[in-house]
């Protein structure tokens, strides 16, 4: 069922930063069902889409808006960077931030944020700096601070990037398991593998436009343009 946060729109929507355009016109309507793959060269535009989706990059012209005010769908998405951000305060401290933030009791916050420590496989460094995690353990707290609050929507951007293969697939476990519960992914990778293993959809950037949208099988099988299949093939694009 789609919740009230969506549809997300874009209508003609420019990035640009310093009078250089980043990303645009981008015209889309994600209606929120499913996992979305973001998947494009380097420098297409796929961290910018990201961050113009969840609201850390204002649209230059265009328009960019959910079907509920902006500062409530705020409160409905969570945002995973590709390198983790984690606080100096223990793992329990990271976990549970997201929720004292939104004011939830704080008797009630930390059993959550202890559950969703348990989901993560963190038990053992439940009171450890998270700041001395390894990469992939850190990327594993990320992603459950950022399901902790149950958001409509969760933006990962290269979320198992540089993780050895135990990593990468604990965080598509936590992936799908979210979307099974009804959270909608949007998420960018280089990985096609990953992409084949989750994508409903696949958004295609090429030069800071949506070249292509698809379902994953389609995309991968019968690609619309010759850009996209020579990113297929592993070409490089200019």
């Amino acid at each position: 069922m789609v919740k009230t946060i969506f549809p997300l729109v874009l209508e003609d929507a420019c990035v640009s930063k310093k009078g250089r355009l980043l990303a645009g016109p981008l015209t889309l309507k994600l209606e929120g069902f499913g996992i979305t793959i973001l998947l494009g060269p380097n420098g297409s535009g796929k961290t910018t889409l990201l961050k113009l989706m969840h609201g850390l990059e204002k649209p230059k012209s265009g328009v960019a808006r959910w079907a509920i005010p902006n500062s409530i769908a705020n409160m409905k998405q969570s945002f995973v960077f590709q390198s983790p951000i984690v606080m100096r305060r223990t793992v329990l401290e990271n976990m549970v931030y997201p929720l004292i933030i939104r004011k939830v009791p704080r008797k009630a916050a930390f059993l959550r944020a202890e559950e969703w420590i348990e989901n993560v496989g963190l038990r053992q460094s439940i009171h450890k700096d998270a700041t001395v995690l390894s990469g992939g353990e850190k990327q594993k707290l990320a992603v459950g601070r950022g399901l902790i609050t149950d958001p409509d929507i969760l933006f990962l951007d290269e979320p198992s990037a540089n993780l050895d293969g135990a990593s990468t697939q604990a965080i598509e476990r936590l992936i799908l398991l979210a979307g099974e519960k009804g959270t909608s992914i949007v998420m960018a990778t280089h990985d096609f593998g990953q992409a084949r293993r989750l994508a409903k959809d696949i958004l295609f950037m090429y030069r800071g436009k949506i070249h292509e949208r698809s379902p994953a099988s389609t995309f991968f099988d019968t690609p619309k343009t010759n850009e996209a299949l020579s990113f297929i093939k592993g070409d490089i694009l200019l």
